[in-house]
């Protein structure tokens, strides 16, 4: 990965993560990013002093994107997004094999070629994993979702998006049923962080909670 790739990578992480409740911090990024917290921490100064991030004071823990540094990554979540889109509907490749390639193709499109792409694709409002594709600045990401680790038992809803994107994880989730769209019900929480059982299309299946705050509902 080159330097300006792990950059464009670090503000895309800030943005996914700014929009859960916990936000962005330095543990947080390492962990999405799958490098050590002193990598983060270093990379994050760096962003910081080209005025593409803050770091937020008490304790300077939670890092957030300034102005120039939303649009950029906004930008960079937008093409990241439809190169999945382009990937699974027009070339056919699953789920769980896009985003590792879509890394590669956000690097290289210019404007006229997203424009052209997403008018291609029919400006899709969301990524095969169920996230939001951003067209403008004002963008958020999960509004008015919440883990599934939060449901109880008897409620009724709808996937909205799958957080974790390894391939790993996909496959698990795609095995139980839990798409974007796919509606559940709840039918049982174990206590003391214990499994919930869904059900989907009539089948009922347990769902670790590790999966369950990875899975978005709305």
């Amino acid at each position: 990965m080159s330097g300006t790739d792990s950059r464009d990578e670090y503000l895309e992480a800030v943005f996914k993560l700014a929009s859960s409740e916990e936000g962005a911090t330095v543990t947080r990024i390492a962990r999405e990013l799958g490098v050590r917290p002193a990598s983060a921490s270093q990379m994050i100064g760096r962003l910081e002093e080209a005025g593409a991030v803050v770091r937020e004071t008490p304790g300077r823990a939670r890092v957030t994107l300034t102005e120039s540094g939303r649009r950029e990554a906004i930008a960079l979540v937008r093409r990241h997004r439809l190169s999945e889109r382009f990937l699974t509907d027009y070339l056919d490749l699953p789920w769980d094999e896009v985003h590792d390639e879509a890394c590669k193709l956000e690097h290289v499109l210019s404007e006229a070629v997203e424009a052209s792409l997403a008018t291609r694709l029919g400006r899709p409002l969301t990524c095969p994993h169920g996230r939001v594709i951003p067209y403008d600045e004002g963008a958020t990401l999960g509004e008015g979702t919440r883990a599934l680790a939060d449901c109880r038992s008897g409620e009724v809803c709808t996937v909205s998006h799958v957080a974790d994107e390894t391939p790993e994880f996909l496959r698990y989730v795609a095995a139980l049923g839990l798409f974007p769209e796919a509606a559940i019900q709840i039918r049982g929480v174990e206590p003391f962080d214990g499994p919930l059982t869904v059900e989907i299309c009539g089948v009922r299946r347990p769902v670790g909670r590790e999966v369950a705050r990875k899975v978005f509902v709305r």
